[in-house]
């Protein structure tokens, strides 16, 4: 059965499965779906755009849709046709209107918006709506409650929107009031916004700011240099604003765990000659995990906000097995060596899906790996694993990077795989579809410490 074919009929992904090491070297080349952060840029975008703009390869998964149901709750004419190259992609086709927003509500009865643990959303949303003529109210699940915002409302308010966080604190639940609603704005259409937190705060303000006449000051550590800020500036020059076709490309993120993999698997079978390769590997510049590709043989030092985006959680999982195979296969290897890396800069990683720095010390940890936390920075020095039973956070990445380590680690179970649905909901068919569109990796569900059932195709799908 193709990976590619989502059938009616399916089992839902259980809630702890065993990745079984690889015994043979892999030849593969792997799809991933469209990349999240450009697919959610894009989609605002198009919504701004002066008529109908397609979008190809666009993501299909947890992240994505709720954007494409927050224009369709706005009133936007929104549609979707299967991508037949890859399962978790879709064309989606947007009727841009050029800044308006249809839909709206009053202050009675503000028009509910629900972004889930979606921050693209939850801050792309927060700017939009501005531009609209009544009011809204932005909510999501109680991870995204926790999420910072106030960076981002201090610039709304700043550029004379009404905007009450219901619980005083600058997070959502909020209601925010359009234009119309707003009263009397003020004649400075200039803010600050600080990205000390979270680059999105920059990027929701920029995706908007030539419909609302904005004028947006960046401040914050590395603010002329953020990745992601760069990217929306990016997105925004080349973007069709009078309608057309853009093209989506791969997630580099996504597919960081493919390439990682590569060096596992032969790692796993002694040396041997295999080649796991990731199908058209961006290289546009919008994604700054596009240089995962240059830097699996790690430096001293990787900094999150200079080398690498989410990515550097696959680095920090793959790091015990930086070591100099030679030495390695002849036993001469001191696993205990200096030859340590420090990870740089991961402040972001701790106010994301879940609180990834103590995440990922935890977990690494349980499988014997030497780490050690001081301030945002991560050591890490090569180490013999075991395995151990995951917890994920439900975390799609942790999900993820973990997993990988399971094409290595014997005994490596991964708690609430289907947390991959934000992001990859087609993964764990990757690791198990038969070369070359897989890994053909063996997984298996768990019960009560046993292995109970084989998984395969639609068994493995995070819906």
């Amino acid at each position: 059965m193709s990976i590619c074919v989502h059938l009616w009929l399916k089992m839902a992904l259980p809630e702890l499965i065993e990745i079984v090491p690889l015994a043979a070297p892999v030849r593969a080349e792997i799809t991933v779906p469209g990349s999240k952060s450009i697919t959610n840029r894009a989609l605002i975008l198009a919504a701004l755009a002066d008529g109908e703009v397609t979008l190809k390869g666009a993501l299909w998964s947890e992240d994505t849709e709720i954007m494409f149901d927050c224009l369709q709750k706005l009133g936007f004419e929104v549609s979707k046709q299967n991508d037949p190259d890859e399962l978790c992609n879709r064309t989606i086709t947007v009727k841009g209107l050029g800044g308006k927003i249809p839909n709206a509500g009053t202050a009675e009865k503000p028009l509910e918006l629900f972004v889930g643990n979606a921050g693209t959303a939850a801050r792309f949303l927060s700017a939009f709506v501005c531009l609209g003529n009544g009011v809204y109210r932005l909510s999501g699940v109680a991870r995204m409650h926790e999420r910072p915002q106030a960076a981002l409302f201090s610039a709304l308010r700043e550029l004379g929107y009404r905007v009450e966080s219901e619980n005083g604190n600058d997070k959502l639940p909020v209601k925010i009031w359009g234009k119309a609603e707003s009263g009397k704005r003020k004649a400075e259409t200039k803010c600050r916004v600080s990205i000390e937190e979270s680059s999105q705060f920059a990027s929701a303000l920029l995706l908007s700011s030539k419909i609302g006449g904005w004028e947006i000051e960046v401040v914050g550590e590395n603010a002329e240099e953020s990745p992601y800020v760069a990217m929306t500036s990016k997105l925004m020059e080349v973007f069709p604003k009078n309608g057309g076709t853009f093209q989506i490309e791969p997630d580099a993120s996504s597919g960081s765990y493919f390439l990682a993999a590569d060096w596992l698997i032969w790692i796993a079978v002694d040396g041997k000659l295999n080649d796991v390769t990731v199908k058209s590997w961006p290289n546009s510049g919008f994604q700054i995990d596009e240089n995962y590709l240059d830097l699996r043989l790690l430096p001293k030092s990787l900094s999150r906000s200079e080398h690498l985006g989410d990515s550097i959680m696959t680095s920090i999982v793959m790091k015990p097995f930086d070591f100099d195979p030679e030495l390695f296969f002849t036993g001469e290897q001191d696993l205990q060596s200096e030859s340590f890396t420090n990870f740089t800069d991961l402040g972001r990683l701790r106010v994301q899906e879940c609180e990834r720095v103590v995440a990922l010390r935890t977990e690494l940890t349980k499988c014997g790996a030497k780490v050690v936390e001081e301030g945002d920075t991560l050591t890490v020095w090569p180490s013999s694993l075991r395995g151990a039973e995951i917890e994920t956070y439900n975390d799609h990445r942790m999900a993820m990077c973990f997993a990988i380590l399971g094409l290595k680690v014997p005994g490596i179970k991964i708690k609430n795989p289907a947390c991959v649905k934000k992001t990859f909901p087609n993964f764990f068919q990757k690791l198990n579809a038969a070369p070359p569109h897989g890994l053909g990796a063996e997984i298996w569900e768990i019960k009560d410490g046993q292995r109970t059932r084989k998984l395969s195709g639609e068994d493995l799908f995070a819906d």
